[in-house]
């Protein structure tokens, strides 16, 4: 069952995040994610989200979880927390019951 990191976020320091962009692509790939959604331009239609939204899909939750905790994503990772304010779940594909 695939898993999906959801994350939305205000950028808060652009220099900052763009250090972060440049790097972060690759170590998603290298353990088996896909980039669905990525960048700002957020529409908001109810509530107050931010004005980036990213989508990745990976093989599964776990998957997720071995890239998060990866070393190559944790040394770049405060490049986001640093520069960037919002929320980031991690959240198993949806399956219809029946």
């Amino acid at each position: 069952m695939a898993g999906y990191l959801v994350a939305n976020y205000d950028i808060t320091n652009e220099e900052g995040y763009q250090r972060y962009i440049s790097t972060v692509g690759p170590t998603i790939i290298a353990y088996g994610g896909e980039i669905l959604v990525a960048g700002p331009g957020s529409e908001a239609v109810e509530g107050n989200p931010g004005l980036v939204t990213v989508v990745l899909k990976f093989p599964s939750k776990d998957a997720i979880r071995t890239w998060y905790d990866s070393p190559e994503y944790q040394e770049i990772i405060h490049h986001r927390t640093d520069n960037t304010d919002g929320a980031l779940v991690f959240a198993d594909e949806f399956v219809m019951p029946g």
